[in-house]
């Protein structure tokens, strides 16, 4: 076994002699395939996926604007199809502040307001500064609290 290629030592089973042999073809044929790929293809393949993702992020996110109007947050947002949403703070049923791992790094936070409804409510306003995102989650909190008070059905 001292001759066989390193790949094919580690998969090596022993198991039966025709199942040995295929796994041996197998080992062999990806390897020949793999290391016929010039590195340059490989590394242009995963630059052209980085430069597509960077440029989904910044076409989803290049309109995003939020407004807190008298008796609803306003939002609109989207490049390709714009979406404008309304959401009467009589329908806010909780909000929350999050911060992943990315926003973290970044610095940045996100605020998520649930409203009621049947279908996947809640809302994201990405991007903010933790302080700002705070302060947003606590207006919309009491917002919600003052027009439920006086709107309530």
């Amino acid at each position: 076994m001292e001759s066989l290629h390193p790949r094919v030592r580690l998969l090596w089973t022993g198991r039966t002699a025709l199942g040995s042999l295929v796994l041996v073809g197998l080992v062999v044929v990806a390897d020949r395939l793999v290391l016929s790929l010039p590195v340059e293809l490989a590394v242009a393949g995963w630059v052209i996926l980085a430069a597509l993702g960077a440029a989904h992020a910044v076409f989803a996110h290049r309109i995003w604007r939020f407004e807190l109007q008298d008796d609803a947050l306003f939002l609109v947002r989207g490049v390709v199809t714009r979406t404008d949403t309304s959401v009467p703070y009589v329908r806010v049923q909780h909000v929350d502040t999050t911060r992943g791992p990315v926003e973290r790094t970044a610095g940045l936070a996100s605020v998520v307001i649930y409203t009621a409804g049947s279908r996947g409510a809640d809302i994201t306003i990405p991007g903010l500064r933790p302080e700002r995102a705070t302060e947003l989650r606590e207006r919309l909190r009491d917002l919600a609290g003052e027009s439920e008070a006086t709107d309530a059905v």
